[in-house]
């Protein structure tokens, strides 16, 4: 295949390849607007952290082995009557 010299293509190539990095940012600023936008709602929602959640999961947790605990030395001590 013969490699021609043709301006017109050239310019082409170089007006596609502008037109694809501007799609590229137009989608990184697309995407850091919908995240921004995102963690404002989130924001006003008064949602919890995963820190927090995960915080009040091990003293839930940590409650419920200690009522089990005081239940059975209760049926115990109860037992001994």
């Amino acid at each position: 295949m013969t490699q021609t010299n043709n301006p017109l293509l050239d310019q082409f190539a170089k007006v596609m390849t502008d037109a694809a990095g501007v799609a590229d940012g137009a989608r990184k600023e697309a995407e850091t607007f919908m995240r921004a936008q995102g963690e404002r709602m989130l924001a006003g929602m008064d949602i919890v952290s995963r820190e927090e959640f995960e915080a009040v999961k091990a003293m839930a947790e940590k409650a419920r082995a200690e009522n089990e605990a005081l239940a059975a030395r209760i049926a115990e001590l109860e037992a001994k009557r």
